[in-house]
């Protein structure tokens, strides 16, 4: 008699689990990009129930502390041949019960959201993801960017923490080995923002972005993304209206809309005024 999924344990997931979540998200017709769960499954902890049949996992989680204040969830997958049989509220339930009273932030797509407000979850704020061929801007940007140099970690922490509200210092360390490129923007000596482009198999992803303001933005996204010959995307936050109408207006179309929520907390630290887009929605 098979094993019901209500007893089926929930694991940790390591490294050695990468082409799982690989194969389980191209199960849902997500990209397979082993280069990212490399990267959620040493800067988060990942959970997982196995296929009662052997088949690889069935369902998967990822929880990215940033320590006490907050923590990111994401990389919520069921397998297809599994859905719809509660394995997606048991899994959430088991990361709500391990982060204990630490707050919670997650990025819901229509579909996800309901299940998320019925475990407590509450609507924070909202995203919108655009993609497509950029096209550079005719006349340069007012503000120069140069690339990151490896003595610019510490400032790019500090600048991080101020603006995140959370000390990301784990994810930042591991940033330079993960993107292929990575940006600074200064005003004098001093680091004003920041930008990372790093690849998938169709697109490259523009995140994180951090700047002091819209103009700053736009000179790191043109930076990252003049010489690629590859669709760009960009996940950002949808009260960046001037990014956002800017970045339609040279070559990028909405993808999708995403509902930004919260657990524990009404609202996510930091300045969101500087925080354009973030890593990627799994990690905030």
């Amino acid at each position: 008699m098979p094993t019901p999924f209500s007893a089926l344990p929930i694991r940790p997931l390591t490294r050695g689990d990468l082409m799982s979540c690989a194969d389980l998200a191209e199960d849902r017709d997500w990209a397979r990009e082993e280069h990212k769960w490399g990267l959620l499954l040493t800067a988060g902890t990942g959970y997982g129930i196995d296929d009662p049949a052997g088949k690889g996992l069935a369902a998967v989680c990822v929880l990215t502390s940033y320590g006490p204040d907050l923590a990111a969830v994401g990389m919520m997958l069921v397998a297809g041949r599994h859905a719809r049989q509660g394995l997606g509220r048991r899994l959430m339930a088991h990361v709500l019960h391990e982060a204990g009273d630490m707050p919670l932030a997650l990025y819901a797509t229509r579909d996800g959201r309901p299940l998320y407000q019925q475990l407590g979850f509450t609507d924070a704020g909202a995203a919108e993801t655009v993609r497509g061929h950029f096209r550079s801007p005719e006349s340069a940007p007012r503000v120069m960017t140069r690339a990151a140099a490896a003595d610019d970690l510490a400032a790019l922490v500090r600048l991080d923490t101020e603006v995140f509200g959370v000390d990301r210092t784990h994810i930042l360390a591991r940033l330079p080995a993960f993107a292929d490129r990575l940006r600074v923007a200064e005003a004098g000596s001093r680091i004003v923002g920041y930008a990372a482009a790093w690849p998938t198999r169709t697109t490259d992803v523009i995140g994180p972005l951090i700047a002091r303001d819209t103009e700053t933005a736009k000179a790191l996204i043109s930076s990252l993304a003049k010489d690629s010959d590859r669709p760009v995307r960009l996940n950002i936050d949808v009260r960046h209206e001037e990014l956002l109408t800017w970045l339609k207006g040279h070559g990028l179309e909405q993808d999708i809309l995403t509902t930004v929520m919260a657990y524990g907390t009404p609202d996510l630290p930091g300045d969101w005024t500087r925080r354009f887009a973030p890593l990627r929605m799994a990690t905030g």
